[in-house]
């Protein structure tokens, strides 16, 4: 294979600048060229072996001003300025559950393509991805511990098939990833554009956290689990176990929530899948780190949450399905909404958090993916302001049909109050029609003297009018 990479990550932002790290993946053993700086060069040292491949990472700093580096001959522009205006992308959904590496790249890719020539005409400063940057269900195929997988496991797999199984899952995950860094559209925009990645339930298995204990507290769930884990730290995070970066607010991993602070600008990225079961999204590593975050001081929140925190009364659509008995498949679907009968109580936990977050000179938007249609909600927090959820799904993944976006948006209009006095309401992004848009797409944010404004990029309709946040 040939080197792939650089896939730029953001280790932390500080007032001296970006601290980033750069990925690579190559033939085992074989070092790629390192960077260069106007600070100097940073080799790319290896942080994970596999049977034919090495990951290489190498770590360096950016000045706080448009500047770039070097590799391999090439130079990379950076936008390494977060103080003024600004410009970031938000994305979801990179991929389809089944036969993903078989499809087409130029229509795969065509919306990363569309990002690649939107950066050219005016850079983004990060790109933040929100879940499923991976489809790993398959990962699972070929292994005869897995091949029933998740409804029927052997009892008791020795310890010498769960290490053969974590070996097969180890290169399963890397040659998803390697595929989809490959991708030219991917890459372009990816080695100039400092991502910052959340996970979510395809980066580990379809319904992860959602599905039976059964299956999930198993032997092989966990051995699942942690391959899927590693895969997260290495190929979104460029870190190995122990060597996450300073953004990450526990070191140990035991929930991967991340905050970055920029001048007017806060980052969260909740974790609300390393800790979830069937009876909860976070547990007490993540609330903790929810419950620390102080009072917004005349920032921009913005806050990543993979699954949407404001949607129409899926609790409705949950109920009815359990009582059909050829539905019922699609429970995990909506066991994994925080609007699930099963999580109620802390989806109200979390919309409060909001309420106490919000007042005091700042206020939040919401960015979720997951539901592979795009759409926008509100709910209202107080002292004239609001919660925004923008929902941007997925550059990928093909939209559902357009009857499933009209019928979610016929249900939104029973509206929802969880909290009381703070009603719910799903939106209609500028200059469309329904409530969701059955289009893939992805998500832009613009800030110009201290205004935010949004935008969705669609692949059918273009470009959205801006909506100010």
């Amino acid at each position: 294979m040939q080197t792939l990479g650089p896939v730029l990550f953001l280790d932390a932002a500080t007032p001296d600048g970006l601290h980033l790290a750069a990925l690579f993946l190559g033939p085992k053993g074989q070092q790629p060229p390192p960077v260069v700086t106007e600070d100097g060069t940073s080799p790319a040292l290896p942080i994970a072996d596999y049977d034919h491949v090495t990951v290489w990472r190498a770590r360096f700093h950016l000045p706080p001003r448009p500047s770039g580096y070097r590799w391999n001959g090439t130079t990379f522009p950076v936008q390494g300025d977060l103080s003024g205006p600004l410009r970031l992308a938000y994305v979801s959904c990179n991929g389809e559950e089944i036969g993903d590496l078989g499809r087409e790249g130029s229509e795969r890719n065509a919306m990363w393509a569309t990002l690649g020539r939107d950066h050219q005409a005016e850079p983004f400063a990060l790109l933040l991805h929100g879940g499923d940057q991976v489809y790993a269900d398959e990962a699972t195929d070929g292994h005869p511990l897995t091949e029933g997988w998740p409804d029927h496991l052997p009892d008791t797999p020795s310890a010498v098939a769960l290490a053969d199984l974590r070996h097969h899952l180890r290169e399963r995950f890397m040659e998803r990833y390697a595929a989809l860094y490959a991708a030219p559209e991917f890459a372009w925009a990816v080695a100039r554009i400092p991502s910052l990645m959340q996970w979510d339930d395809h980066d580990i298995c379809d319904g992860w956290g959602s599905l039976r204990r059964k299956a999930t507290e198993s032997a092989i769930g966990r051995t699942l689990f942690d391959a899927a884990r590693e895969a997260f730290l290495i190929f979104q995070a460029a870190a190995p176990e122990g060597d996450l970066p300073a953004r990450f607010a526990d070191p140990s991993g035991a929930h991967l929530g991340w905050e970055v602070r920029a001048p007017g600008l806060r980052l969260l990225a909740p974790d609300l899948r390393s800790e979830r079961t069937r009876h909860r999204i976070m547990g007490d590593g993540g609330w903790a780190f929810m419950d620390g975050q102080a009072p917004l001081d005349g920032e921009k929140c913005l806050l990543m949450s993979s699954v949407p925190l404001l949607g129409p009364r899926l609790s409705l659509l949950e109920s009815v399905m359990m009582l059909v008995p050829r539905m019922q498949r699609f429970e995990d679907d909506l066991r994994d909404q925080w609007q699930s009968h099963a999580h109620r109580a802390e989806w109200q936990r979390m919309l409060r958090r909001m309420v106490t977050l919000g007042p005091g000179g700042g206020d939040i938007a919401v960015l979720s993916g997951e539901i592979h249609l795009a759409g926008r909600g509100t709910m209202p927090l107080g002292d004239g302001v609001t919660l925004n959820q923008l929902v941007a799904s997925g550059i990928s993944h093909r939209p559902p049909p357009k009857g499933w976006a009209r019928f979610l948006g016929a249900l939104s209009s029973l509206g929802d109050a969880p909290l009381p006095g703070h009603p719910i309401r799903i939106r209609r992004i500028p200059g469309q029609f329904g409530r969701y848009v059955a289009q893939r797409n992805y998500l832009t944010l613009r800030r110009e003297h201290g205004a935010w404004q949004a935008q969705w990029q669609l692949e059918e309709s273009g470009t959205s009018p801006a909506l100010p946040l």
